[in-house]
């Protein structure tokens, strides 16, 4: 059954792409599987863990627009230092994971800050062109690294170099889906 719950947002994009009915077939080439993509996302996940989680949960995000939601993804997603299986088997509360994930917004920002704008610099040379980051064209790159920088921009004060911030207005527009400039926290 083609419309069977889908976990991953890859395997969304995946359908879409594969299947006739919503249009050309095979648009999005596959990932390159850059190492410098990587080795950047590596170093940036204790970062971005602790500035986009936190809040995500604060946003008007139909996703999080219900208690329930943002119940689920606080169970759901751990923030460091825990691993994933200590936070969602462990014997940590809701009401302590709530505690954590409101003390990483309100006073860990400004330690996780200035390493996002220094690796946002580094991400700047790796972006091929405005329309895609891997020589080649459009691929799974570029809904990977898309998708990060969209949750990037609700932080205030990350600061997005001239062929980044290009890179992500060209996709926004694009793929008529917005960054959430409007909603940063």
């Amino acid at each position: 059954d083609d419309m069977a719950p889908m976990p991953e947002s890859l395997d969304i994009c995946k359908f879409f792409d594969e299947n006739e009915r919503f249009g050309p077939t095979n648009v999005i080439k596959p990932a390159t599987g850059r190492t410098d993509f990587k080795t950047w996302q590596k170093g940036l996940q204790t970062t971005l863990r602790m500035l986009t989680r936190p809040r995500y949960m604060q946003t008007a995000l139909p996703e999080f627009m219900q208690q329930d939601g943002k119940d689920a993804f606080v169970k759901n997603h751990q923030l460091p230092p825990y691993e994933k299986k200590e936070w969602k088997e462990g014997d940590m509360t809701m009401d302590a994971k709530w505690a954590l994930y409101t003390d990483a917004l309100e006073t860990k920002t400004g330690d996780h800050l200035p390493d996002l704008n220094a690796a946002l610099k580094e991400l700047e040379p790796m972006i091929y062109s405005k329309e895609f980051c891997s020589e080649g064209g459009f691929s799974y790159d570029d809904i990977d690294l898309w998708s990060r920088l969209r949750s990037i921009s609700l932080v205030k004060g990350a600061e997005f170099p001239k062929g980044v911030k290009d890179y992500m207005d060209y996709h926004e527009k694009a793929g008529d889906v917005p960054l959430y400039w409007n909603m940063q926290i």
